[in-house]
């Protein structure tokens, strides 16, 4: 059975496998959000056809990144509380560990 996805109290992470990701800014309007997260796919499918040819490669691969930093999936935080940034970082070792612990089943002792 497939654990529900978890987020952190203050909605700026989901948890997976014990490790925290940086959730898309909820501030954009729903448009934008459709089209970046259309162009994020779009880059997606490109690193996947990309295979064999690096030129290709490091362009999609560019073209996902710059889709997650527009989306504040990455780069600069889209909160403005001056709170750090735990993208990546296992829950375990942020604020949030303790409670999240209680909850993840998957994570990481």
């Amino acid at each position: 059975m497939k654990e529900p996805i978890l987020e952190t109290p203050d909605g700026r992470y989901i948890i997976v496998r014990g490790r925290l990701w940086r959730k898309s800014n909820p501030y954009l309007p729903e448009h934008e959000q459709k089209r970046l997260v259309s162009e994020l796919m779009a880059a997606r499918r490109a690193v996947k056809e990309a295979t064999g040819n690096p030129e290709q490669l490091r362009a999609a691969r560019k073209a996902v990144d710059a889709a997650k930093v527009a989306l504040g999936e990455r780069g600069p935080v889209w909160w403005n509380d001056g709170a750090p940034d735990f993208n990546r970082h296992l829950a375990k070792n942020t604020p949030y560990g303790d409670r999240i612990s209680a909850l993840c089943s998957s994570c990481p002792e």
